[in-house]
């Protein structure tokens, strides 16, 4: 689960978010709401699912699992000229990202983040 670091350019990205917290975590309703549609999105570049998550700068300072955040699950797009009814844009700053591939059960989920945020970014 070692991540490649990256300078990726800006992307464009098109998808439905919503705001959650790690005590009422439901990825699976977003990503639900997602899949279905998302051949609606004609303008993709790549077959590419890209899941996003946005905090606050403080959201990691006194931890609790009732912080929220943005959870986005989205595909990028040449442009943002045709973006489905009930569908959000974003635009992704260029700049160096830690990027961590995760393929597998959504049951196994929990554990890749547990790795990212009480071992990676610790150290």
């Amino acid at each position: 689960m070692i991540p490649k670091i990256e300078t990726i350019n800006e992307k464009k990205l098109v998808g439905k978010r919503m705001t959650m917290c790690y005590a009422d975590y439901r990825i699976g309703e977003l990503w639900g709401s997602f899949m279905p549609r998302r051949k609606e999105i004609t303008n993709t570049l790549t077959n590419d699912l890209i899941s996003l998550v946005v905090y606050a700068p403080n959201h990691f300072i006194n931890f609790k699992s009732t912080n929220e955040f943005e959870r986005w699950a989205t595909v990028e797009v040449e442009n943002f000229n045709k973006v489905p009814d009930e569908m959000e844009t974003y635009n992704l700053s260029s700049g160096l990202y830690a990027v961590f591939n995760y393929k597998g059960m959504s049951s196994g989920a929990p554990y890749f983040f547990h790795y990212i945020y009480t071992e990676w970014v610790p150290n």
